[in-house]
């Protein structure tokens, strides 16, 4: 899809040079186990989850973490990717090209409203919902943490947080080109460069990536790709200056521009999410959107700690146009809901944040370690929304005043503010007492920008957490933690009740251990969690709004298993289990849901992983790598009657590479199976229309990898 407004936007990609990769070997078939003299071991993963550099084994934390190494041998690229492979945690785009609902340990992401995971980057929060969809590229490391994180990360981490660092600049001059092509006329050209204006003074990283697909869903009215990307780019840049005095500034640039589909819901016919079907509306719809995102880190080392200054600016715009009876005037030649006429939707939505975090930060050789920090939030957010008489088919209709038939107006401004600190006391060389407590702050004022009426609240909460770790040795502990989680209440549309605030009560033990001589890794934690308030989302067709409610009570336990086992040096198995046993145990608003699941509950998730290297000769290495995820039966709604299938997901990753990692050619897979399922499902009584609507996700792609290194 072309627009004239995308002109003013595109990212001009880095300028690649011309990539020639050839090389085809055969696996060799002589290959010995390799001697006990040369004993193989796991990858030592060192994490930042609590503040401070600490291996991944040393966190009393359910942690999921994945290496620069695992990064590139899983094919780890998206948010979907890294999600796909996490125990007790799901992840779903529809709607718009940019939005998402993640939902982890039963705690569920919400439109239009705050996450309940934190999700920073290179030390700075990202806090609107729109930002956790990323293309991930030049990244050192992931790590998803478990359980209510707000003590650390700050406001409604109440589910856990994802803490993401991209590659640092160094002093070598070095840079990379890649390139992939897939099924649906996927392409991806990615690049960078990195190096030093000055040694171990001034050095830079400078990397970006554009992306574009045809798509693969096809709308089987009008016989268009309703997933069809135009462009993705992203341009970031890094800048670390050191100075001899104890004190480093990072300064982080990072812009994304995006054009691409949006609202491509099916209708289901006999409501069954089982059931699936091509979308068929008349309308294609189109999301353009586009972040600026810049910050500053400054840390200075004193005599009594490191103190560590965050500032953070975010100006982020998304538009979409779409279909909202997701019919056309031959399947409904009365229109919509029966009214003569079809009907179309959009909204324009425009948020400014800006952000200060001040912290101090012990040093990490002493008994007793202490964080303690402030932190302030400051956002703006716009939102139109309209619904549309549709005579010919064009999102233009949405501009036309004429045809509008719902249309609402809101501005929102929030002060968010907060004090937090963690003081760790070591009462033994094997016994630690963790501490920490966090107070936030929220005011929240909406103008109706319609009708000039305002109104306002206030939301706060104490946040405390408990941790007590007892090491047996060095590879082996357990811990036990009490916490507190918060998520914000807020507003819905201008005359729509608000929502409240939710608080996440939460219990859990755990257990770290390496066994083997370092070559099998074993983690497990068991948690039990009581929501009070419990946010969650359904569409108001009625009114065009879009609609936040809680319900009461909400009972969450359940098990994280995760693992890593070398057999023998260059075969290596991973995964884990996720079980999430959710309960409503009060609903004013829908007393007939208790006992139920919550909504986009799904139970019971496991995750394997096998993988091959294998020397070819010549300076090669080949990679054999296969990912099965089983994810159980997902409940939609409280009600529990729109309920998808279980579902397996197969990958595939077979490539050679330079044994010094200077280049890669890789055959990809993905849902090699073709599985065919819903991303998002709405069922009529929580959508206000007469028939179920599902987003289908994408089938089977296929694609070749290559990537060189300068």
């Amino acid at each position: 899809m072309k627009h004239a407004t995308q002109a003013r936007h595109r990212l001009t990609p880095v300028t690649l040079a011309a990539l020639t990769l050839a090389s085809t070997a055969a696996w060799s078939q002589s290959s010995e186990p390799p001697a006990a003299a040369d004993p193989a071991k796991l990858e030592t993963v060192v994490v930042s989850a609590q503040r401070r550099l600490e291996r991944l084994q040393d966190v009393p934390a359910a942690v999921k973490a994945f290496s620069s190494k695992q990064i590139e041998n899983m094919g780890i690229s998206s948010t979907q990717d890294f999600v796909n492979l996490t125990p007790n945690m799901s992840f779903d785009n529809s709607f718009t090209y940019g939005n998402s609902f993640v939902v982890l340990r039963g705690v569920t992401q919400i439109n239009n409203a705050d996450s309940p995971v934190a999700v920073v980057v290179d030390g700075v929060p990202q806090n609107n919902q729109k930002q956790l969809k990323m293309n991930l590229f030049d990244v050192e490391r992931i790590e998803v943490l478990k359980g209510p994180q707000g003590a650390l990360y700050g406001r409604n981490a109440i589910g856990g947080a994802i803490n993401i660092e991209t590659k640092a600049p160094g002093n070598k001059l070095e840079g990379f080109v890649g390139l992939e092509l897939g099924n649906g006329g996927a392409r991806e050209l990615s690049g960078g460069v990195s190096g030093a204006l000055v040694p171990d003074t001034a050095m830079f990283r400078v990397v970006a990536q554009t992306k574009s697909t045809d798509g693969l869903i096809t709308n089987t009215f009008s016989g268009a790709k309703v997933d069809a990307v135009d462009h993705d780019n992203s341009l970031r840049a890094k800048l670390l200056l050191k100075a001899g005095t104890g004190l480093q500034v990072d300064l982080r640039a990072n812009v994304i521009d995006y054009s691409a589909g949006a609202t491509w819901d099916s209708i289901v016919t006999g409501s069954n999410p089982a059931t699936i079907l091509a979308p068929r509306s008349n309308i294609l719809g189109t999301t353009e959107g586009h972040t600026d995102d810049f910050s500053a880190k400054v840390q200075y080392e004193l005599n009594v700690g490191t103190l560590t200054a965050i500032t953070g600016y975010t100006k982020l715009t998304e538009r979409y146009r779409g279909d909202v009876d997701f019919s056309n005037p031959t399947d409904s030649p009365g229109g919509f809901l029966g009214l003569g006429f079809q009907a179309g939707q959009g909204q324009n939505l425009g948020v400014r944040m800006a952000s200060q975090e001040l912290r101090l930060t012990s040093p990490d050789d002493q008994a007793v370690r202490w964080i303690g920090g402030v932190y302030y939030l400051d956002t703006k957010r716009d939102l139109e929304t309209r619904a549309f008489v549709d005579v010919d088919g064009s999102t233009g209709q949405w501009d036309e005043a004429g045809k509008t038939i719902v249309h609402l107006q809101e501005s929102n401004h929030n002060r968010a503010s907060a004090l937090f600190g963690q003081v760790d006391v070591d009462l033994s060389k094997q016994l630690t007492l963790s501490s920490a407590l966090r107070y936030d702050r929220d005011q929240r004022e909406q103008t109706n920008v319609l009708n000039g009426a305002v109104r306002s609240a206030s939301y706060s909460k104490w946040q405390p957490k408990f941790t007590l770790t007892q090491k047996f040795s060095r590879d082996t502990l357990a811990y036990a933690t009490l916490s507190t989680g918060f998520r914000s209440g807020g507003f819905n549309a201008p005359g729509i009740p608000d929502f409240k605030a939710e608080t996440l009560s939460n219990a859990e033990i755990g257990a770290k251990t390496i066994l083997m001589d370092g070559r099998l890794l074993f983690n497990a934690a068991v948690f039990f969690s009581r929501s009070k308030d419990f946010q969650f989302f359904k569409v108001d067709i009625a009114t065009g709004s879009q609609v936040i409610t809680n319900i009461d009570s909400v009972a969450l336990k359940g098990l994280d298993l995760d693992f890593r086992f070398l057999p023998m040096k260059g075969l290596e198995f991973d995964g884990g289990l996720g079980i999430t046993d959710s309960s409503i145990r009060r609903s004013t608003a829908e007393p007939g849901t208790v006992g139920n699941h919550t909504p986009k509950t799904v139970p019971f998730k496991i995750n394997f992983g096998a993988q091959w290297t294998q020397p070819l000769g010549n300076g090669m290495e080949g990679l054999l790598r296969a990912d099965y995820e089983h994810r159980d039966k997902k409940y939609w709604h409280p009600d529990n009657v729109a309920v998808s299938p279980a579902l397996d997901l197969l990958g595939l990753r077979i490539g050679v590479r330079d044994a010094r990692d200077r280049w890669s050619v890789t055959l990809v897979g993905r849902n090699l199976g073709n599985k065919r399922y819903y991303a998002d499902y709405n069922s009529s009584r929580y959508s206000g229309l007469p028939y179920d609507i599902g987003s289908l996700a994408t089938g089977r792609t296929v694609g070749l990898e290559a990537k060189f290194r300068l």
